[in-house]
């Protein structure tokens, strides 16, 4: 009797030294495993990206509809929009179609199938034409007025804090891009300035997003050199330069 409850009395212990040594390997299990993901979470945070962005392409392209498009997730309907923006530029620069002489053509083409079938259905015993009614939904134009207005009013404040004087590099940023815009405003009128904008969305997005990481690497690299040459125009030309009197006021 006493040796059976001496055997009872020694299962019971085995086991539960193999339920700790469990519980000890699922702890020692877990921090690895916290140890490891801290380690790629750090290892992810030194990656260098373009802008420094932290979300993807396209999330940064509005994540929607429009995303969709330039992502070519939809390949018909991507396809579909660029080959209309050619179409479009080819019939206004290559033909020299103008804008006004189209709208007036295609609503005369329109207007006068319409007419005529609303009229012949009568003789040829089938139904009219169902014409929809075509109105501007409030909401649409005023989410776009107030957005507008926002941009507008950023702008406007933008353009303010460069002429003040206060950010010599945001100055000279902002002169710059004016100035690579006035060429390109010369090279080609507006329209294909638009078509090649389109053209970039429509490619520049897809193509990083398949090679963020050369992509990303380059652009360290050529950043540290432009603020290394930053560096040294700042130390030789713009630190000699006089602030504006507001800069001067701000610090007092």
């Amino acid at each position: 009797m006493a040796d059976h409850h001496h055997e009872e009395d020694a299962k019971a212990e085995s086991l539960i030294e193999k339920t700790r040594d469990k519980v000890h390997g699922a702890d020692d299990s877990s921090s690895s495993s916290s140890d490891d993901e801290g380690k790629t979470s750090s290892l992810k945070a030194k990656v260098f990206r373009l802008f420094g962005r932290e979300k993807p392409v396209h999330k940064l392209l509005g994540g929607g509809k429009p995303a969709d498009v330039f992502m070519w997730r939809n390949k018909q309907i991507s396809a579909g929009v660029l080959g209309v923006a050619t179409a479009i530029w080819v019939l206004f620069e290559i033909l020299e179609y103008h804008l006004l002489t189209l709208v007036c053509h295609g609503l005369i083409i329109v207007l006068a199938v319409l007419f005529l079938w609303s009229n012949a259905s009568t003789f040829i015993n089938k139904s009219p034409p169902r014409i929809p009614e075509v109105s501007v939904p409030e909401k649409p134009v005023l989410q776009f007025a107030s957005d507008a207005r926002v941009a507008i009013n950023q702008t406007f404040a933008l353009l303010r804090d460069v002429a003040s004087g206060r950010n010599l590099k945001k100055f000279l940023s902002v002169i710059a891009g004016l100035w690579i815009f006035s060429i390109l405003g010369s090279c080609c009128d507006f329209l294909t300035l638009l078509y090649i904008s389109a053209v970039l969305l429509h490619t520049v997005p897809v193509i990083y997003d398949k090679y963020e990481d050369q992509v990303d690497s380059f652009a360290e690299k050529a950043l540290a050199e432009l603020k290394k040459q930053y560096a040294v125009f700042d130390k030789k030309v713009l630190s000699k330069i006089p602030r504006g009197p507001l800069k001067d006021k701000k610090t007092d």
